[in-house]
């Protein structure tokens, strides 16, 4: 404890003892019957910027490098991972707990759209039932063996974030931004927000960097120039990535077929992971 401390961890930054035991307190044990190594929170200051297009393709490059690769869908109130993995059937539990959907290749998905009868069913809850929701998407599925487990998160910093950050074990974050300055404001209230818990920040993802005329080759930055770079050295981020906008990711998403996709945009970020 510092000499200046107010006790209340939630307003300051120190990396002192008492924060640590803090977080710790409040981790939960997942499903006695999951093994999971471990968890990456994907998460973005605001919302569409494609934080679930990145937790999808990570996920996809995860598998195809041989782990034993898990999402939880976190975004409760906008569940988008089943939609990019094209996967509609229904999760199934028993007396033991419930079972996560696979993909295609393999990938072991939660989501709250594989619970509700129809998907486009709003889900109109308040907060802490939502937060309380994704802790049991941690404590109550049988995820069985897992190397890596990533968690799209909600946007902001708020009920949920805190839950996933208190509750369970990430071992770091990824942060999804876009071109917008706006955007590079927000994004440094979740860089900040990680270092609040202790959480490191593996890499920032910018989304619709740049598009790739297709006769000339030359690359445009339609939605304005880039400040991820100034964003990530201020804060001693090192790893970097930039993801185009390219209609046949837009075509992988609509058509559920994310484990198709092809490029090397993530390779370095996931060398960090």
């Amino acid at each position: 404890m510092s000499e200046t401390c107010s006790g209340s961890c939630s307003s300051c930054a120190s990396d002192c003892a008492d924060r640590k035991q803090e977080r710790t307190d409040f981790l939960e044990s997942p499903h006695e019957f999951s093994q999971i190594k471990k968890v990456i929170g994907v998460v973005s200051g605001k919302g569409g910027v494609g934080k679930s297009l990145v937790t999808s393709l990570l996920a996809v490059l995860s598998a195809r490098n041989g782990n034993k690769t898990a999402v939880l869908d976190a975004d409760i109130t906008g569940p988008s991972i089943p939609k990019l993995f094209g996967l509609h059937e229904k999760a199934k539990g028993d007396t033991l707990g419930l079972y996560p959907v696979k993909t295609k290749t393999g990938i072991s998905v939660m989501s709250l759209n594989l619970l509700i009868e129809h998907e486009t069913d709003p889900v109109v809850w308040r907060g802490p039932i939502i937060a309380g929701t994704v802790k049991q998407f941690w404590t109550d599925v049988i995820w069985s063996d897992v190397d890596i487990m990533f968690i799209d998160m909600p946007p902001g910093t708020g009920d949920v974030p805190l839950t996933v950050f208190q509750s369970i074990p990430v071992d770091g974050i990824v942060i999804v931004t876009s071109p917008q300055e706006l955007v590079g404001m927000i994004v440094e209230k979740a860089v900040n927000m990680a270092k609040m818990m202790q959480i490191p920040v593996l890499g920032i993802v910018e989304n619709m960097s740049y598009v790739t005329c297709p006769d000339c080759g030359k690359q445009f930055t339609i939605f304005g120039e880039s400040r991820v770079d100034e964003i990530a050295q201020k804060h001693q981020i090192k790893t970097l990535a930039r993801l185009p906008v390219d209609p046949r990711l837009a075509a992988a998403c609509d058509g559920g077929m994310m484990e198709l996709f092809e490029g090397n945009w993530l390779d370095d970020m996931m060398q960090v992971i």
